[in-house]
């Protein structure tokens, strides 16, 4: 299970799914149960729908800085944000 939570208002989600995604040439590429790294957008949630209550996953814009890295957490930036993301 995965953690990414926006610091400022701690909008975000949690789930099975912590992919990675990027673009190269014209196909949108994927690395699934990946961390965050600089120059990809982060996708954490569920990778199945749940209800049309709840969003089933939150993106991030592209990462631009990584402030702290460990094996379970990481502390980063992208274009406007902070995020934590975690292996819970």
């Amino acid at each position: 299970m995965y953690s990414l939570r926006r610091i400022r208002d701690g909008e975000g989600d949690s789930g099975g799914m912590s992919a990675i995604l990027w673009q190269e040439d014209d196909d949108i590429k994927y690395e699934h149960n990946a961390k965050p790294r600089i120059g990809v957008a982060i996708r954490v949630g569920s990778n199945i729908a749940r209800t049309m209550q709840y969003q089933d996953w939150w993106q991030t814009s592209y990462i631009t800085e990584i402030i702290e890295d460990s094996e379970d957490y990481v502390k980063f930036k992208t274009g406007n944000s902070v995020y934590e993301w975690r292996i819970i």
